[in-house]
């Protein structure tokens, strides 16, 4: 009887939990109006109704009867209207001519019902309002596949996803994970479902459906966090294209044993750009112009077109730098290269296209 009541106990703690989880991942929001605006617009429909039954009542003055006086002026409309939509009715003023009391069932009435629509609308909105995105958010994880899991929002993940983004990457096919609360609303702001939790933990990467997505992109702060997210990632999902940023190059081995398919040394990359542009302040712009995707140069994977199979590598219409064969990259001049196969890609260099044209097809990145 003990282990019956835990289990039950612990069943209603994995639902709660559940609940909190949906809670934390966090859709972008539709635009609306500021809360002032929306209450303004309301209080003066309200007002439009009441002035209006006021008009109907007082046209009509001649089919009421007021028990006080026998006559109704103009603030006995006014009251009568009050009393009448805010559904208090004190019986004092009354409709007893046919054509009052047609006027009450036919106009009337349908102006209270307005009247409380309007008074309660904010009411039934915040009712409203978790259904409505309980219903957005299992909608959007059953469309949701082959996305993109960016884990950490700040400058290297803002920067990897305006590469993807100038690449085709759509915005609905990202989902942002970061530990802050306010760094995921900035992301809402811009369009993205960002998920609020510690990307080392299981159930923080299952919320971002990351078991589903196709490529992850791992910019975290720390080397050590980099490497627990990348091992809990790869458990997850066997496929995907895990790209992993680290500060320190002595950590990267350690990345790529941990299931990372490509290792970025912040550092150490920034140091080389830094030694190149004091060598040659040319080249370092040129490389920076590489680097930055849908501006100038840019650097991009593509297949091998038809045309182009049986030729070699210098006879390509784009200026192809590297040849990517199976799992080997293979450099221009590599002498074992030889003729260009159906099954190859390259990495060539192309002028980026300009913003109302489609920017060049990259290869998969899984």
């Amino acid at each position: 009887m003990f282990h019956v009541k835990l289990h039950g106990q612990d069943a209603m703690a994995r639902q709660a939990d559940e609940k909190l989880v949906s809670r934390r991942v966090k859709l972008p929001k539709r635009v609306v109006e500021k809360p002032l605006r929306q209450v303004a617009k309301r209080l003066l429909l309200a007002l439009s109704v009441l002035l209006l039954t006021v008009l109907i009542v007082w046209l009509d003055r001649a089919g009421y009867h007021d028990n006080a006086n026998e006559t109704v002026d103009l603030l006995d409309c006014f009251y009568y209207a009050t009393v009448t939509l805010s559904t208090t009715g004190y019986g004092d003023i009354v409709p007893y001519s046919d054509s009052a009391r047609l006027v009450n069932i036919l106009l009337i009435t349908p102006l209270r019902v307005l009247f409380l629509i309007i008074l309660v609308g904010t009411t039934l909105e915040v009712l409203t309002e978790r259904t409505r995105e309980e219903w957005r958010l299992n909608r959007w994880r059953k469309n949701l596949r082959d996305h993109t899991v960016v884990i950490g929002f700040g400058t290297k993940g803002r920067s990897a996803l305006q590469t993807l983004l100038a690449t085709g990457v759509g915005k609905e096919s990202v989902v942002i994970v970061d530990p802050s609360a306010k760094v995921i609303d900035i992301a809402n702001a811009e369009g993205f479902t960002g998920v609020v939790g510690d990307a080392t933990r299981t159930d923080v990467l299952l919320r971002a459906e990351l078991q589903r997505a196709r490529q992850i992109v791992i910019a975290t702060q720390r080397d050590d966090t980099a490497v627990l997210v990348t091992l809990t990632a790869r458990q997850l999902n066997r496929g995907a294209k895990i790209v992993a940023a680290v500060r320190e190059e002595e950590n990267a081995p350690l990345l790529r044993q941990s299931g990372a398919d490509a290792v970025i040394t912040s550092a150490s990359a920034a140091g080389r750009l830094l030694g190149l542009s004091v060598l040659s302040p040319a080249a370092g712009t040129v490389m920076e112009d590489l680097i930055q995707q849908g501006s100038g140069l840019d650097l991009v994977e593509r297949p091998v077109t038809r045309a182009e199979v049986g030729k070699g590598v210098r006879e390509t219409e784009d200026l192809a730098v590297s040849v990517v064969r199976g799992h080997r990259l293979l450099a221009y001049d590599d002498p074992h290269l030889g003729p260009l196969q159906l099954t190859d890609r390259l990495i060539v260099i192309v002028r980026a296209a300009p913003p109302s044209e489609p920017a060049p097809t990259r290869g998969s990145m899984g």
